[in-house]
């Protein structure tokens, strides 16, 4: 698809999957106050800076309808496990374990972590339905190694992951991190896997059933979220994406064909101020981008190399001012000779400002894997509205959350 333009419209193109396309004009009183107009100017107001919505509680997508608005939800954390969609739906977590109560914010000790810390409880054999007992702000000495099984869940407290190491989930299955924040991760040396850690804020490496869901993330020295060596049956969900440079990577090496398993749900995300590429950025695998709102980026939003799958629906890009920078997708690394046999597609996506989606493939032929286990997308007109509380949330004890 190459760039369009009218006047006092909005124009959603995708649908017919013959690297043409289909157009569809939506009157701009239609599209909400908080994201509409088709230039920078007016992009939507972001969540840093702005006054938080203190109206009645809303559901405003598929998954956050499974358990927000109920006053019940500190009494029954566990529902959440319930609500996973897209390829991490088999996600638990530790549902079907006991609570853990994290009282300590400190990291001294990586090899016999203190009871009561985080560390602690991630690394513990048995499943866990890991709380807070009240804010905190946890500074890792080393990257936090998670044991599979478990759910670090946020909600009623303010919990910031920051200015050390982040989160590893590797080689293990059923992780849910839900309702924190984490932001300023940096490279730690040492370690019980490696020498040094990255800088990823979450690195998802080799693992299976995994969700990440209302996360907000900033500020890491190397990727926001990485998921490599094979890592699948994964859902991004629900984040808040921040100043950046890369990202979201999903699949790290041209010569690892293991990534060609990969199946990974992007879906009701934010990507939003001072971000630049990489959201995400594909190699091999099968990739849903669905429903989320793009308002910035510098260099692309959605790329990659190694002939990934990428079915892009239902998605918001707002294309930066510049002439250069209006098209949302970036391949690497290949002529356009082999590009055009890759299967990227754009299905009732929503342009604005100029943006441009360039489609691939052969439109004959039916992605794998089968529909039953994608996402339904919704139209693009609402996806400002499906992504307005995305990243963490602030819940209280018996009340809507």
């Amino acid at each position: 698809m190459g760039p369009s333009s009218s006047t006092g419209v909005l124009v959603i193109k995708g649908g017919d999957n013959n690297n043409s396309s289909t157009e569809q004009t939506v009157p701009e009183s239609e599209v909400e106050n908080s994201g509409g107009g088709n230039s920078n100017t007016t992009r939507r107001g972001l969540r840093q800076g702005k006054t938080r919505y203190r109206g009645p509680c809303e559901k405003t997508n598929p998954i956050d309808k499974c358990w927000r608005c109920r006053k019940d939800w500190s009494n029954d954390r566990r529902r959440l496990a319930q609500c996973a969609l897209g390829f991490g739906r088999k996600t638990t977590g530790g549902a079907d374990g006991r609570l853990y109560v994290v009282t300590d914010n400190s990291d001294d000790d990586f090899l016999n972590p203190r009871p009561g810390t985080l560390r602690y409880a991630v690394i513990q054999r048995e499943p866990l339905w890991i709380i807070f007992a009240h804010d905190m702000n946890i500074k890792l000495n080393k990257e936090l190694i998670m044991a599979g099984n478990k759910t670090i869940d946020g909600r009623g407290a303010n919990i910031h992951i920051a200015y050390g190491a982040g989160i590893t989930i590797q080689f293990v299955s059923n992780v849910i991190i839900h309702g924190i924040h984490v932001h300023h991760v940096v490279p730690t040396s040492g370690g019980l896997i490696r020498t040094q850690s990255d800088g990823d804020g979450i690195s998802i490496f080799g693992s299976t059933n995994v969700w990440i869901d209302h996360v907000s993330m900033s500020n890491c020295t190397d990727g926001l979220i990485d998921a490599i060596q094979g890592s699948t049956a994964v859902t991004l969900s629900n984040c808040h994406f921040t100043h950046h440079n890369d990202a979201i990577l999903l699949g790290a090496s041209d010569s690892f064909s293991g990534d060609q398993f990969m199946q990974i749900t992007v879906a009701y995300n934010h990507f939003g101020q001072g971000l630049v590429q990489r959201m995400p950025r594909c190699r091999w695998g099968f990739f849903h981008v669905v429903n989320n709102d793009y308002t910035h980026w510098r260099l692309y939003a959605i790329g990659g190399s190694k002939h990934p799958t990428i079915i892009s629906q239902g998605n918001r890009f707002i294309a930066p001012p510049e002439k250069e920078l209006k098209q949302v997708t970036k391949r690497d690394y290949a002529a356009e000779t082999e590009w055009r046999n890759w299967i990227w597609r754009s299905e009732g996506d929503l342009f604005m400002n100029g943006a441009y989606f360039i489609e691939s493939g052969n439109p004959s032929l039916k992605p794998r894997p089968a529909k039953k286990f994608m996402l339904t997308p919704k139209p693009a007109v609402l996806a400002t509205r499906m992504t307005r509380y995305a990243g963490a949330l602030e819940c209280k004890a018996r009340q809507p959350c």
